[in-house]
């Protein structure tokens, strides 16, 4: 599978490689000299984009002499922005010439103008995409400190959401539910709420889940967005003791629904082939998978690492993937993004940074809010994918303010509580 930015210039590199190994040998009289050639050929091409040392492309390396920034200063060097800018001015100005002296005309040229511009490379555009993001956890795990999130990164801005305390979103699982963000349980004061987002409040619902489910569970909108099916978790009063069930909410009152055969604490719920799907644990340490059928959890092929605190993402396409996560098998967080397709998992790609977080899947881009406890950064990654949900690009589009593990995310208008 094809994840890297740009396959034509790591094939240049790698001619550009090869044309060096030639002139090398082609000086050689003896094993050793040959030898040497041989390891410089190997770092060159771990250099290439898409090598070894820069496996996601220029996104890598982007100070590599191939990886030149078409953009930097456009109006001299690129001659397809050149080409496009002179047209759409020369478009203009026949506009404009043949107006009438009517100001409602000018407009309309201008208006023409600015669309012909969006159409030339390197024309920075603002962002369409916006996402309230609500603490969960840590130092912003409190709701008045949520904040707006632009999908370009450009801007990130304090959101105001009313609730009717500052810690009420403390480990509570979020689904969306006939269009409308809801929570489920958490921490602090009462473990089996559910409240929905009105406007720019959250309100407490009298439905209470069946089970109480303070942390490490999961929740996932399910049969076209009108319900959510909530499982996993632990209780106030068995903490220590997982538990494998599962409840269905559909904006009026939850049931209860199958257990799954594992206990998947920490771990998640996705769609595969437009099922729920769960896998790993944290504090069971196991690497198994299951899905969710109108018959009941069968089981998928395990995951290679023993994986927990990650984010799943259902794709059109029917795949699923996993971004980061805690192996516990090696004691650390992992950058790995790994797909399951045809009921096999591979390593499909690689984080900026390794990491666990939230996920959020909007317009062939998938935005995962996380957080690096070894390093305390707090990356936002932007995944680009391909028409056919290839992964193009991965990057890094700007940084949590702090700490917040497995933030509530939301997509809202530009100026959505702000």
């Amino acid at each position: 599978m094809n994840y890297f930015s740009n396959q034509e210039i790591n094939n240049e590199c790698l001619a550009v490689c090869d044309g060096e190994f030639f002139d090398c040998t082609k000086n050689c009289e003896n094993s050793e000299c040959s030898r040497k050639c041989f390891e410089e050929l190997d770092v060159c091409e771990n250099s290439c984009p898409c090598g070894a040392d820069c496996p996601t492309g220029c996104v890598d390396c982007p100070e590599h002499p191939l990886c030149a920034d078409e953009c930097e200063d456009a109006q001299l060097n690129n001659n397809d922005y050149k080409i496009c800018l002179n047209d759409a001015i020369y478009e203009l100005d026949i506009c404009l010439k043949t107006c009438p002296p009517q100001i409602g005309c000018h407009n309309s040229c201008y208006e023409n103008y600015t669309e012909m511009l969006f159409l030339c490379p390197c024309i920075e555009q603002e962002s369409d995409v916006f996402i309230l993001v609500i603490g969960r956890t840590g130092k912003r795990g409190s709701v008045s400190e949520s904040y707006l999130q632009s999908g370009d990164g450009s801007s990130q801005v304090s959101a105001t959401i009313d609730a009717p305390y500052d810690e009420y979103t403390y480990y509570a699982a979020h689904a969306l539910v006939n269009g409308k963000l809801h929570i489920f349980g958490g921490a602090e004061i009462n473990f089996r709420k559910i409240a929905r987002l009105d406007d720019c409040s959250l309100i407490e619902l009298s439905a209470q889940l069946n089970r109480e489910r303070e942390a490490g569970h999961s929740a996932l909108s399910i049969n076209d967005g009108t319900q959510a099916l909530i499982c996993f978790g632990y209780g106030s009063d068995n903490f220590s003791v997982p538990n494998n069930s599962c409840e269905i909410f559909d904006s009026a009152s939850p049931v209860m629904t199958f257990s799954s055969n594992s206990t998947h604490g920490y771990s998640g719920l996705g769609l595969y082939r437009d099922q729920p799907t769960t896998v790993g644990c944290w504090y069971e340490e196991h690497n198994k998978a299951e899905t969710l059928s109108s018959s009941g959890w069968t089981a998928l092929p395990d995951h290679p690492l023993r994986i927990s605190t990650h984010a799943l993402v259902g794709l059109e396409n029917k795949s699923m993937l996993l971004l980061g996560g805690y192996d516990s098998a090696n004691g650390r967080d992992q950058a790995g993004i790994w797909q399951l397709q045809n009921d096999e998992w591979s390593l499909i790609g690689v984080l900026k940074d390794v990491c666990f977080g939230s996920a959020l899947y909007i317009g062939k881009h998938i935005y995962y809010f996380a957080t690096n406890d070894n390093t305390r950064t707090h990356p936002i990654h932007q995944i680009e994918m391909t028409s056919d949900e290839q992964i193009q690009s991965v990057e890094v589009i700007g940084y949590q303010p702090d700490r917040n593990y497995k933030p509530v995310l939301f997509q809202v208008s530009s100026n959505y509580c702000v």
